[in-house]
């Protein structure tokens, strides 16, 4: 690949976006405003199934026996760390640590939190044979690193990478193909690897920029704080947003109208919204769904994500998301080239 069309094409697509306030709201202040009120808000609403932890130890048979007449609850014994990590992530609700009294671990502004609660100490005081039989211990979770906007962060900052990558590389491709601007470029001793390389990295600037500024809002307005590396973030952004920007590419190569890719454009990006755990984990969703799942780039990309700033994960840890994220982004850079049209 030649540098100097390489260059003289990123540069210009760096310029070009900067130059629309609207592109300049989106990109970098519409996701700080989702964080915020998402973060106030999305705490209230509830969920249908709540899954709780029981503390391995000598009555955890016992307790999670009792859990389990409830049927709106879904009962697992963890050992202590297995469960602290499950509750971090957003997995479960709830800890349960049996003892003289119970213990009950849990964040309360996550949004099923409170409802576990309750239904928990119903359930035991059930078992008990009378009501109010014991007093319980509220332990509420509430230091960074394990309340819900922890978890919602890097969940907004893995959806912006996507919309970024898809929309502002795809469409892009798509309007300069209707203003016959591609058939300029025909005409040029432009490749098409060259072109849509180009592309990719124009969504790597706009990334770091996207990246930094909602982990530095996050620390100081909701005192987040990155456990892992900073440059395994980094990195792990930088490979989300060229694997979404190769997605990108590849739905857009041959459509011929803004319609046209807008539908497809959301019929792509429809699923990951849904299931990728943006808002909440994605292991709330039935067993048979998950290898599914966890086969769409979000999901790697938030995971990742996740394990990273707020677990401390290594970078070799989250190995097969990343190639999973390389296999995503390298398949659809080939196949862009492959079937990619100028007209």
């Amino acid at each position: 690949m030649r540098l100097e069309p390489f260059f003289q094409l990123l540069v210009a697509r760096i310029r070009e976006p900067l130059r629309e306030p609207e592109v300049v709201f989106w990109v970098f202040v519409f996701p700080l405003l989702l964080a915020v009120g998402l973060g106030i808000a999305f705490r209230n609403k509830p969920q249908d199934q709540i899954k709780v932890a029981v503390a391995d130890g000598s009555r955890a048979q016992q307790v999670a026996a009792a859990l389990q007449a409830d049927p709106q609850l879904v009962v697992r014994i963890s050992i202590d760390e297995d469960a602290r990590s499950e509750l971090r992530l957003g997995k479960v609700a709830l800890i349960v640590v049996p003892g003289e009294p119970h213990e009950y671990r849990f964040d309360p502004t996550r949004p099923e939190a409170e409802l576990a609660r309750a239904h928990v100490e119903s359930a035991l005081q059930k078992a008990a044979g009378r009501k109010d039989a014991f007093d319980a211990v509220d332990v509420e979770v509430s230091e960074p690193g394990a309340r819900y906007i922890d978890f919602l962060i890097p969940g907004l900052l893995g959806m912006n990478l996507m919309s970024g990558g898809m929309w502002g590389v795809g469409f892009v491709v798509v309007d300069m193909r209707t203003r016959k601007l591609l058939k300029r470029l025909v005409a040029s001793p432009m490749r098409k690897s060259e072109f849509i390389a180009a592309l990719m990295m124009s969504r790597v600037v706009f990334m770091l920029v996207e990246l930094l500024a909602l982990l530095v809002f996050g620390y100081f307005i909701f005192d987040i704080a990155v456990r892992g590396s900073i440059a395994a973030t980094v990195l792990v952004g930088l490979l989300g947003a060229l694997s979404f920007g190769a997605i990108g590419i590849l739905v857009a190569s041959r459509a011929q109208k803004i319609e046209t890719v807008s539908g497809l454009m959301n019929l792509v990006m429809l699923p990951m919204f849904v299931f990728s755990g943006i808002f909440f984990s994605a292991d709330r969703f039935p067993d048979a769904m998950q290898p599914a799942i966890q086969a769409l780039p979000l999901t790697m990309l938030n995971d990742a994500l996740r394990a990273i700033v707020i677990e401390g994960a290594t970078l070799v840890s989250q190995t097969t998301e990343v190639l999973g994220l390389l296999l995503w982004g390298g398949a659809s850079f080939l196949l862009s080239i492959k079937w990619f049209r100028w007209t």
